[in-house]
């Protein structure tokens, strides 16, 4: 069997998961919240301003069918009942155009309570998605398989983008990857990879999350090679408390076994100035340079 092809990525390099859900029961009321949530800000605003666009263009079309009810709006005329529609719902407050009769009167207090209701609804989306809190936490893209204290050692470096204060940072290393079983060949497997430093007080410069592949490691006697052919994946991941704003945030990235450079070791991004302090240089943040004994 080939294992490649037996063990595909679960999760792409940013963490976001690669698999495809069919036949899950769906509640699109209980999960639109959500769903709208995890969505980018730019989908976001095209949604908001296709409803807005979408809601006023029903009510004109409703303005229109009435005759005419719309004092200063020009009989027949969409645009003018559209732009009339604009301001019933975001109860502006009227100029030249008005609602006459009890036809319009009526539909002018449906979309102002339509309104109300929409924008209502609109900035609790906008200020939950905002209040979100989240790690700026730039991961290196590429693993390196050196050496650590005389012994061989997979290596993942990441800093804290933001440079905000991250208290009691927790960073765990796991490895998933296809384990055949009897009567089940995609059967996945995950391990916990011990790190030598797990867990730091205060992640605020750069951590280089290492693991030793001793006779405990599940990676010990495994090559490199065999590890891409495996499809080894690694995926990191950090938690901690942000002391801006005092909530937990977390981050996470996947290497596959194809991002890993053996006998190699990062190139360095923390110096010392004169004075004493530390400068962490990005420039060469991804970079990997051979290892030398």
């Amino acid at each position: 069997m080939n294992s490649q092809a037996a063990s595909p990525n679960l999760l792409n390099s940013d963490g976001s998961p690669t698999v495809t859900r069919i036949g899950a029961p769906r509640d699109l009321v209980r999960d639109l919240y959500h769903m709208l949530l995890a969505l980018h800000w730019g989908h976001i605003a095209l949604i908001l301003c296709t409803l807005y666009c979408g809601l006023s263009l029903i009510f004109a079309l409703l303005y229109k069918a009435g005759g005419d009810c719309i004092q200063g709006a020009r009989p027949g005329n969409l645009l003018d009942y559209f732009f009339f529609s604009v301001q019933t719902l975001a109860t502006i407050g009227y100029g030249v155009m008005h609602p006459i009769g009890d036809y319009a009167n009526l539909l002018v207090s449906v979309e102002a309570f339509c309104g109300l209701l929409a924008f209502s609804l609109m900035t609790g989306l906008l200020f939950a998605k905002f209040s979100i809190p989240n790690a700026r936490v730039l991961f290196a893209q590429r693993a390196v398989l050196g050496r650590r204290d005389g012994k061989p050692a997979l290596m993942f470096r990441m800093a804290n983008a933001r440079g905000n204060h991250i208290l009691e940072a927790r960073f765990n290393l796991t490895l998933n990857r296809c384990e055949p079983i009897e009567g089940d060949p995609n059967y996945r497997r995950f391990r916990r990879l011990s790190l030598v430093v797990s867990e730091s007080p205060l992640f605020v410069l750069s951590f280089m999350a290492t693991h030793i592949i001793d006779e405990e490691s599940p990676l010990y006697g495994v090559s490199l090679e065999e590890m891409r052919s495996g499809s080894y994946n690694f995926t990191l991941t950090l938690i901690g408390l942000d002391a801006l704003v005092s909530q937990t945030v977390h981050a996470r990235y996947n290497y596959d076994a194809d991002t890993i450079v053996e006998n190699a070791r990062f190139a360095d991004t923390l110096f010392r100035k004169d004075d004493g302090t530390f400068v962490l240089d990005y420039t060469n943040f991804h970079q990997v340079e051979p290892y030398s004994v």
